[in-house]
Formats: C-alpha cells, sequence, structure tokens
C-alpha cells in the first residue's frame, strides 16, 4: 500500500474548541503551503502540458479523468474554456466517475468501478492521436488508476496529477505530476488542500495550452464568445483598443455581434477595407 501523507492526522487537534478567527487563520496557514507545493514540481507539469500542447495541435483531444473534488473540478475548468476561449467543446473533455450529467450527485461510490472510464473513453473513441490526464488526491483511486492502465495498454499518452509520492497511478502516467501538500487540515478532508491543488493545475494546464494554441493574443480573450451583455462590452472595447481608428462605439458593437468575436471582426473589417493593418501579435 502506498503511504498517503494526505490520510495522516492533521497537524492541528481539538478543531472544535477553536474559535472563528483560530480557525480560519490555521485553515489559511495550511492552504499557503499549495501554490508552494506546486512549485516544487513546475518542471512536471512543463512536461504534461508540453505534451497535451503537441496532441492538441495534431489534431487530438484531451480528457480528464476523475472522481469526487478533482473530477468535478476538472469539469468546471472543461465546461469554461469553449466560451473564454472560443475552442469546440470536443477538445477538452472530462470523464467522470458516474457521468458528468451527473455532476451534483456526488457519486463517490463510482470511484470503486473499475471499468467505467475505459468504457467511456471507447465510446468517446479515444486514440491514440488524444491524451488522457487522471486526477486524484490518493493516488490510488481504482476508476482512475485501470483507466489509464488501459490507456497505456493501447498506447494512448496519459498523464497524472496526485498528492501523494510513488503512488500507483503515477506509474501508469507517461507524465506524472506528484504534488506533496501533506496532511489535510480535517483528517482526511482531501477537497480541501488537495481540492485546491487540482483547481489550480486544471487552471494551469487548460490556460498554459490555449494561450500556447493561439487562443490568447497580448493578453486579451480575443475569441471570447458573446455569452452576456459584460462580455460584449469587453470585447467591444478590446476591439477599440487593439485598433485606434476604431472610435465609434456602435459600430463596433454591431460588427462584434456580425462576427461574434474580437478576431473574426478584425479579419472581417481587414478584409472589408475598414482597417488597414491588423493587430501585431
Amino acid at each position: 500500500m502506498a503511504l498517503r501523507l494526505t490520510e495522516q492526522p492533521s497537524l492541528y487537534d481539538h478543531l472544535e474548541k477553536k474559535s472563528v478567527a483560530e480557525l480560519l487563520h490555521d485553515i489559511n496557514e495550511e492552504d499557503k503551503k499549495v501554490p508552494l507545493a506546486i512549485e516544487k514540481v513546475l518542471p512536471d507539469l512543463e512536461k504534461l502540458v508540453t505534451a497535451i500542447e503537441l496532441q492538441l495541435k495534431a489534431g487530438g483531444r484531451m480528457f480528464y479523468c476523475g472522481c469526487g473534488t478533482g473530477g468535478r473540478l476538472s469539469v468546471l475548468d472543461a465546461i469554461e474554456l469553449p466560451n473564454t476561449y472560443g475552442i469546440d467543446p470536443e477538445q477538452i473533455q472530462c470523464v467522470l466517475a458516474g457521468g458528468v450529467e451527473n455532476l451534483v450527485l456526488a457519486l463517490e461510490e463510482k470511484e470503486d468501478d473499475i471499468e467505467e472510464g475505459w468504457r467511456t473513453l471507447q465510446e468517446r473513441n479515444v486514440s491514440p492521436k488524444d491524451i488522457v490526464v487522471g486526477i486524484s488526491a490518493s493516488g490510488t483511486t481504482p476508476y482512475v488508476l485501470q483507466t489509464l492502465k488501459h490507456c497505456q495498454e493501447n498506447g494512448i499518452p496519459t498523464g497524472s496529477f496526485v498528492n501523494n509520492p510513488d503512488s500507483p497511478i503515477s506509474k501508469y502516467s507517461d507524465y506524472p505530476v506528484e504534488v506533496i501538500t501533506g496532511p489535510e487540515f480535517v483528517t482526511g478532508s482531501t477537497r480541501m488542500k488537495a481540492g485546491t491543488t487540482q483547481k489550480l493545475i486544471c487552471d494551469m494546464i487548460s490556460t498554459t495550452v490555449l494561450i500556447r494554441l493561439g487562443r490568447v493574443e497580448g493578453n486579451r480573450m480575443v475569441n471570447v464568445r458573446l455569452i452576456n451583455d459584460k462580455v460584449v462590452d469587453r470585447s467591444v472595447r478590446m476591439l477599440m483598443e487593439r485598433n485606434p481608428s476604431l472610435t465609434d462605439y456602435a459600430f463596433c458593437e454591431e460588427m462584434i455581434k456580425k462576427c461574434g468575436n474580437v478576431k473574426k471582426t478584425e479579419a472581417y473589417l481587414f478584409e472589408q477595407g475598414v482597417l488597414k493593418t491588423l493587430p501585431e501579435v
């Protein structure tokens, strides 16, 4: 059995006797350890992100694979990407124990179903062009472990991020990342530091990959979809800031709504001769 630091007794005790101020202080002290733990594994994370970038550039897809907190956080990451970066929802997907459609039901018992993840991937026609990234605080979750094992047996690249050293899941990962955050504030409650780790790493993976794939220019979301009035206004102002010759807000708003995002609007206005040059990238 692998050593599970995430299951070791908390460094704090008699929590029920602490004041609100003490509890908040101590939780915050533990949370501070998370980014420092991630910093130690940035080289491993770089290898994983680089592999994902190469697979997606070649037309493949990325699949997060997880259960519990980590799986649900990966779903939250993936569902925001099409709107934020204008990508095809198929490009970055999630395989969640119990099914993404049951996200709010917290079907934790499904993490012991060792074949469901592979069945789901097969239904989505997974192939060696894709990459599957497992998420597990313990590093032993049967659902994730067996899914990655099947992937390796079928020549499909794999990655993972876990919160325990020398985990079994890492052994079935071509690009393992082990972020060691130690015992949780409430013993075994991996929705805390481990979950924070998972949220930050999902952010780092998807943001870095999509920047590398050209979905950001400068520091702007030039492919953001027009999902509400706030985003329309942001896109209009972005268009005008990137192209100082455009000074009519109403005209820019009309063009943004016609074309769908900043990048498409700029291309259209360039074709029409309204813009003499396109913004430098």
